[in-house]
């Protein structure tokens, strides 16, 4: 089966991708980076956190990779806007990594594995591009975490809907709490796992993310499996915009997610 990104690459999901920091979404990896480094960013998207790490290892080489191109128009615009000619943008597949083995210091995957149908092959893939001693480094959300208040019905049907259509494309959107069982399934070791948290809480932070997330109940490719697959109709679509919007404008809106994350030493 092939692997399905449910988000899609519409661009209200580049717009929110494009908000991502190392500090707010790498903060597990970047203690382990040095100047020189070699580093392979699997998924990088627009490639906000990609360019975060490239400074982090200065001289070193990064590169960030996906699947299609869309995403990666956004990447190059983004280091031309940061002055940055040396980080790479290929297209490449995780599963089958044109890298010989032992090519990276760090291999790093944000909120990839959740989308995978495969998750644990995408690891020994990864792992394999890893030179002896390198890092594999992941991080991904857990959907049935997210809470949120106050509570409404309309962003209740969102996250079921979501985890419906994921588990639909033989994918796990709650894959934080799985990450350590991947690892070790892929046989990976030295496994140092933890976990962290993205709130919004801030009038700002709330009106930002509530304005995402009605943009994309409405049209991204979420909206269009939905609707496709028969999981819901444009008339609950535009309930759970709504509903966002509702929330995003409370005055005690707040709204959290659990992600996973593993460090993992490569050993050979």
């Amino acid at each position: 089966m092939d692997d399905v990104y449910l988000h899609g690459h519409h661009p209200s999901v580049i717009a929110s991708h494009g908000v991502r920091t190392a500090a707010d979404s790498a903060a597990y990896l970047l203690p382990h980076l040095r100047e020189g480094m070699s580093v392979l960013d699997v998924g990088c998207g627009p490639a906000t956190i990609t360019l975060d790490l490239a400074e982090a290892v200065g001289t070193g080489q990064v590169i960030g990779i996906e699947p299609v191109e869309q995403p990666l128009i956004a990447a190059r615009h983004n280091a031309a806007a940061r002055r940055d000619p040396r980080t790479e943008f290929v297209r490449a597949d995780v599963h089958e990594l044109p890298w010989d083995t032992g090519t990276f210091d760090v291999v790093h995957a944000h909120q990839v594995l959740q989308h995978l149908v495969d998750p644990v092959a995408a690891l020994r893939e990864m792992a394999r591009v890893s030179r002896s001693g390198g890092i594999v480094a992941f991080r991904d959300v857990d959907y049935a975490s997210m809470v949120w208040y106050p509570e409404t019905d309309g962003m209740a049907l969102w996250l079921d809907l979501y985890r419906r259509l994921a588990r639909a494309n033989h994918a796990e959107p709650d894959a934080g709490r799985r990450l350590k069982a991947w690892a070790h399934a892929a046989g990976l070791e030295w496994l140092t796992p933890s976990a962290s948290l993205w709130t919004y809480a801030t009038p700002e932070q709330c009106a930002w993310w509530g304005s995402a997330w009605a943009h994309r109940a409405l049209d991204s490719t979420f909206a269009t499996q939905a609707l496709e697959r028969g999981f819901a109709s444009r008339d609950q679509l535009q309930r759970i915009s709504e509903a966002w919007l509702d929330w995003s404008g409370h005055p005690d809106a707040w709204f959290a997610m659990t992600h996973g994350e593993v460090i993992a030493r490569v050993s050979r």
